[in-house]
């Protein structure tokens, strides 16, 4: 049996979220405030199971008092602070950063995206054809999983994932500065050549699909991905004692991808290599 610890009751921290008294407990984000009122702030580099990055800024909101737009998912909520989701600044800022990252990245596999840009009228392009992309085939070197970095937002979640907050196998950092700035292995070398233990924890948290499965890529490629027509069953990998819960997604009879719950207490949505791609030894008929 696993214990799960309940930790020290907090107390309330009571605010005004959009002209209305809120209630959260203390340490809180602005973010979590407004999930719990049912408000939907867009959010791209934020991760439940990461330290904000703070890398998007399209979550910000506006602080009374605060000369400019706070970041939702890393500002604490404070008692007596008055937060503005939806004032004319927030929403033009968030229009922006959604056209700037729609006009250089390839959006077409993050989630919700679509619904964001229709929601603030984004017109990603009114930069033109001439908007600088990154123009680069995906990687495809292994059977396990494709980086794409023409999907790439540069959110660091993956180099996060990848160091000191979950796997701490640093097979993935930052390279360049500034436009000329990427998200590389050692010296741009294949995967299959650097320090990469294929836990694809950087598959988890990757929010557009710069990071997938191969099953995935080659099933884009293909037509045949619906998620609409997976179903998803939680079970309990058997490949060691530990007990890690895996989620498989199944389309067609077949598994096309596994993760993992992220309130799982034992995982906390991140895999070894045997849990996130031993599925393949499943339906192998050979």
């Amino acid at each position: 049996m696993t214990a799960i610890p309940l930790g020290v009751p907090r107390r309330l921290v009571e605010f005004t979220l959009d002209g209305q008294e809120a209630r959260v407990p203390e340490g809180s984000t602005i973010l979590d405030a407004c999930r719990a009122a049912g408000k939907d702030i867009p959010t791209l580099c934020e991760g439940d199971t990461l330290r904000p990055k703070n890398a998007c800024r399209v979550c910000v909101v506006e602080v009374e008092g605060s000369r400019t737009l706070v970041p939702a998912c890393s500002r604490k909520a404070e008692p007596g602070m008055e937060v503005s989701t939806g004032t004319e600044r927030a929403r033009h800022s968030r229009k922006i950063v959604l056209e700037l990252l729609a006009s250089s990245v390839d959006l077409s596999t993050t989630p919700r995206v679509a619904g964001w840009l229709k929601e603030y009228e984004a017109k990603p392009d009114r930069f033109g054809p001439d908007a600088a992309r990154l123009n680069e085939e995906p990687k495809v070197d292994n059977e396990l999983y494709v980086r794409d970095y023409d999907k790439c937002i540069l959110c660091y979640k993956c180099v996060d994932a990848c160091g000191d907050q979950w796997q701490n196998t640093f097979a993935i950092s930052v390279a360049g500065r500034g436009f000329d700035a990427r998200i590389a292995v050692e010296h741009d070398a294949p995967l299959t050549d650097s320090a990469c233990v294929y836990c694809g924890n950087c598959i988890e948290v990757c929010p557009t699909g710069a990071l997938s499965f191969k099953s995935e890529f080659d099933m884009r490629a293909a037509g045949t991905w619906d998620e609409s027509a997976q179903t998803e069953t939680t079970t309990v990998c058997a490949y060691c004692g530990v007990g890690c819960n895996l989620t498989l997604h199944v389309q067609d009879n077949e598994i096309v991808k596994v993760t993992s719950p992220h309130d799982n207490p034992v995982t906390h949505g991140n895999l070894c290599i045997k849990g996130r791609f031993g599925y393949q030894h499943v339906q192998n008929r050979d």
